[in-house]
């Protein structure tokens, strides 16, 4: 049966019903029902997880539908105590799809392995130094971490940074760029930090310092855009039946907002992170990681700004896209360990790292779209408390 992630009336049913619903669409499969039913691991597994061990915390473990994505129909899965940020991604999803859905991409999964160096007493020569031995540098950080040129990754290049102090004092920090395939890849190039600075500093003629990734992914970018025509904001209920191109302006005006001011920023971002955490620790992945690596990148250009831009299209409607860090992965820790997230994965079909991050592009949009429409019209707090009223 063909796999449709437009789920009408999907909230109103039983989770009985619900799940039924997935096992005729062949999201899930009977077996799936214990997986769900217990939440995957044990206060054992856990003590294997973690540390000092006491039992398991649960999350509802969520889907939100509606969800078209480069074409191919996704249900999202999201791990989250709040309500409305599942039913808003559904929604926002739904008005999306009419329009064709999400286009996204991903870039490679490169990451930057940091090597500090202090104690040069001729920074540009020591860049020299260590530009000619680039080859030599990258094969003693590939053998920190030999098994990822197995799944198609391995060192790449090599970069040198000089970073002032507080102080004033000049020191270099050395970027070796991995390619982590589809893992996350912090222990891969942690590793390959470790293995390489003990070359990199005698060769800069100083002593290592600190030697860990960065979580400022911005080699490992993914993207989403997407368009609302005015026809489908018109049909908001939220809307009250107000002019479309109002709403659509409207939703312009507090994205600008955003952009230009930190405070409103802050919430504005705070709020595409609820969707994208959400699906990052249904799939098992960092989302404290994510979280740094995009309020960073949100910081680039001297200013804290909005991870998304909205504007007016040529013919009138909506138009979104947003740009974010996305150091995710479907292989190592919990994504293999943990019976939910490997059946998270499976439900949203991810088969590589850049399935997932395009996914999490989109849902971050998605969310994006779902707030900014509530601000410009009926207000944040009616939609929220119709939905929080279910807890009651």
């Amino acid at each position: 049966m063909a796999r449709s992630s437009r789920l009408s009336g999907f909230y109103r049913k039983s989770v009985d019903e619900r799940r039924g619903q997935l096992r005729e669409e062949t999201f899930i499969g009977v077996k799936d029902d214990l997986v769900l039913e217990s939440g995957g691991i044990s206060t054992a597994d856990a003590d294997r997880f973690s540390e000092n061990v006491l039992g398991v915390l649960s999350l509802p473990f969520s889907v939100a539908p509606n969800f078209l994505v480069n074409g191919r129909d996704v249900l999202v899965p999201m791990s989250i105590e709040e309500p409305s940020v599942v039913a808003a991604a559904a929604n926002a999803a739904r008005l999306v799809r009419q329009a064709g859905g999400f286009t996204a991409e991903a870039d490679p999964s490169l990451m930057a392995a940091q090597v500090e160096v202090r104690g040069i007493d001729d920074v540009a020569a020591a860049t020299a130094a260590l530009m000619d031995q680039r080859e030599a540098i990258l094969e003693a950080a590939a053998r920190g971490s030999p098994e990822i040129v197995k799944f198609g990754g391995g060192v790449r290049d090599l970069e040198v940074r000089d970073v002032t102090l507080h102080g004033g004092e000049h020191i270099l920090v050395v970027h070796i760029i991995v390619d982590c395939a589809d893992a996350m890849g912090a222990n891969t190039v942690n590793s390959m930090a470790e293995a390489a600075s003990e070359l990199i500093a005698s060769t800069a003629g100083g002593r290592a310092g600190l030697r860990i990734l960065t979580n400022l992914a911005d080699r490992r970018l993914a993207r989403a855009r997407c368009t609302v025509s005015l026809e489908v904001l018109g049909s908001y209920r939220g809307a009250g039946g107000a002019d479309p191109a109002r709403v659509r302006d409207g939703i312009i005006a507090a994205w600008e907002l955003a952009d230009a001011d930190p405070y409103r920023a802050a919430t504005n971002n705070k709020g595409i992170m609820n969707g994208v955490d959400a699906l990052a620790v249904a799939t098992g992945n960092d989302w404290r990681a994510l979280e740094a690596g995009a309020h960073a990148f949100a910081a680039r250009s001297g200013r804290y700004r909005s991870l998304s831009r909205w504007s007016e299209a040529g013919d009138g409607s909506l138009a979104g896209e947003i740009e974010m860090p996305a150091a995710v992965g479907i292989v190592g820790g919990m994504t293999t360990y943990h019976p939910v997230a490997r059946l998270a994965l499976e439900i949203a079909s991810i088969e590589k790292a850049s399935d997932l991050a395009r996914l999490l592009a989109s849902v971050g949009l998605a969310q994006n779209l779902a707030a900014l429409l509530a601000l410009s019209t009926e207000g944040i707090q009616r939609g929220h408390m119709r939905l929080h009223a279910k807890r009651t």
